[in-house]
């Protein structure tokens, strides 16, 4: 896919980082707020390997009420001498406009439009470069499905790897529970998408990880709330059905690796236990269903990781930066 040089603005996230805004035209979902953007961010690093000339680049995808702010990623990849660049999807993080439903698609194959322009862009900037994709919890449900569509379309370079963090492989619950649900929410959700989930909001994990409650990472509220934002059907649906997709099995055509704490829990309020096991999926399913990938893939448990592994404390975090780097130098590096 074409595109032009892009225009780069000042990132909130400071001197190191600068964003562009990809224009998508008119929301596929027809929801008022105009037409939707995607964000790439982009580290521009003053001091680092990636200051020179970088081997490979990174395409970092957040998840469901997130967006990119974790610098601490975009360092470690730029100290390994990769040109780091992330995503904010539409209607996500900084690409959220006044009018529209925080993260709401009801077809994930929408986010095939801003995928391929952050790809274009980057091989625009760094020819001949290979392109991991990292992604988290939703992110990483979104970015097998488009790199398996890739693969089918004889289109998989420049992607060389793949990193899922914490991936949202399948709704939680009783297999009995989803089967009753999942029907119940495809019917609702292609008849009113914007209805709400009436499920109760449970801040937990914003807690364990935001430095005013009890973690160490600053984020903006605003498009990353404590408690998470609105479910909607219409929303639920399309990940149900993607779910289905990857379960009849996937080929994402490149080596990946998935990250997963190894304990999991559902609590109602903050305890020291909440910051050391996933308290948003179930890393059961992620063990399950992680094979779904096809091809070369590696999968390891990170001790008392929180959902985001790499916003865990910190010996889970650099167990897992560790996992990551031997994974990088061995399937990518090497």
């Amino acid at each position: 896919m074409a595109t032009t040089e892009l225009t780069y603005s000042p990132d909130v996230l400071g001197d190191d980082y600068v964003a562009h805004t990809f224009e998508l035209g008119p929301d596929p979902d027809g929801e008022p707020g105009g037409d939707v953007v995607a964000t790439l961010v982009k580290h521009v690093p003053s001091t680092s390997a990636a200051a020179t000339q970088p081997h490979h680049a990174v395409l970092w995808v957040h998840g469901f009420s997130d967006y990119f702010f974790q610098t601490d990623v975009a360092e470690f990849f730029a100290d390994r001498g990769y040109a780091f660049y992330a995503l904010d999807l539409r209607k996500c993080g900084r690409s959220l406009r006044d009018g529209q439903s925080a993260h709401y698609a009801t077809d994930f194959t929408v986010y095939d439009a801003e995928l391929e322009l952050a790809v274009a862009a980057i091989e625009r900037e760094h020819p001949g470069l290979g392109v991991v994709v990292a992604a988290h919890s939703t992110g990483g449900l979104i970015t097998p499905l488009w790199l398996d569509r890739r693969r089918k379309a004889g289109r998989t370079a420049p992607i060389v790897g793949l990193v899922l963090d914490s991936p949202w492989f399948d709704l939680q619950g009783s297999a009995v529970l989803r089967e009753v649900a999942t029907p119940v929410v495809k019917l609702i959700g292609k008849a009113v998408g914007t209805r709400i989930v009436p499920v109760e909001a449970v801040g937990v994990y914003g807690q364990t990880i935001h430095a005013d409650e009890h973690g160490e990472f600053d984020f903006d509220v605003r498009i990353k709330p404590i408690e998470g934002f609105p479910v909607r059907f219409g929303w639920l649906r399309a990940v149900r059905v993607a779910h289905s997709l990857l379960h009849r099995g996937l080929d994402v055509g490149v080596p990946s690796l998935v990250l997963r704490s190894t304990k999991s829990f559902a609590p109602k309020e903050w305890s020291e236990e909440a910051g050391r096991a996933d308290v948003v999926l179930d890393t059961r399913q992620i063990a399950k269903w992680s094979g779904a990938l096809g091809g070369r893939l590696t999968v390891i448990p990170i001790e008392n990781a929180k959902h985001d592994v790499f916003l865990s404390e910190k010996d889970a975090r650099e167990t897992a930066y560790a996992e990551l780097g031997s994974w990088l130098a061995r399937e990518i590096e090497g």
